[in-house]
């Protein structure tokens, strides 16, 4: 390997090094367990709104109730008034029937409501159901998550502290020249600046390099790829 000795142990573990420090951004910053929250919220939100249309059909029928015992109780008087014989004008008769057929229509009309809103009721209580166990579902995710973060973040940052550790002695072991170009080409190359080189193929870019360059790169004192020009580990 020559000058480029230990250099994929140093990339590899600089590799681990930038994804636990991804990972802690992601924890710290909470983005997984906010849109978890969002969620649960929302989902919350939506069982609140059902409840409201629940119980805005329970008043709807309890009016309903009261107006159909109402008119009954109207169309059973006049029932009673026309029986008696207490009425003997013919045309006063016929409008007592008149508002007795008027009130029966009413009542009707008034159980059909009824009907509608229990069918509409039983539609909402359904979906009552399905919104309360997703809404239990996804605040209860929230909360593990919410506590899994936490676990997580501790171990993360134990794992990044012991890696750190084990850079300086792996840097030690790595020529100065070729560590100061392998520090200029990580930014460049979104931190993978050594790959190594199997059968032909640059294992950073997946390209082949020409038989040419291939005898060339191998000669040289810090082999580099002729595509994405990192440095390569033969």
């Amino acid at each position: 390997m020559g000058a480029t000795a230990h250099l994929l142990e140093l990339q590899q573990l600089d590799i681990a090094i930038g994804r636990l420090r991804s990972r802690i951004a992601t924890l710290t910053s909470g983005a997984a367990l906010a849109s978890a929250v969002a969620d649960a919220d929302a989902a919350e939100a939506q069982l609140g709104e059902i409840k409201l249309q629940l119980d805005a059909l329970d008043r709807d029928t309890a009016k309903l109730e009261h107006d159909v015992d109402s008119l009954r109780q109207k169309a059973t008087a006049e029932e009673q008034r026309m029986a008696s014989g207490a009425v003997a004008n013919a045309r006063e008769l016929e409008a007592i029937g008149h508002e007795i057929t008027n009130l029966r229509r009413r009542i009707a009309d008034r159980e059909d409501e009824e009907l509608a809103i229990m069918e509409r009721r039983e539609t909402l209580s359904a979906a009552e159901k399905d919104a309360a166990e997703t809404a239990t579902r996804l605040r209860d995710a929230a909360e593990r998550l919410r506590a899994e973060a936490g676990d997580e973040l501790t171990t993360a940052e134990a794992d990044l502290a012991a890696r750190q550790a084990e850079r300086p002695a792996i840097v030690s072991t790595v020529d100065p020249e070729v560590l100061e170009l392998y520090e200029q080409l990580r930014p460049q190359k979104k931190g993978v600046a050594a790959a190594a080189l199997i059968d032909g193929v640059c294992q950073g870019c997946h390209e082949q390099l020409s038989a040419v360059e291939l005898a060339k790169e191998r000669g040289a004192d810090v082999p580099r790829c002729e595509h994405c020009r990192r440095i390569l580990v033969l």
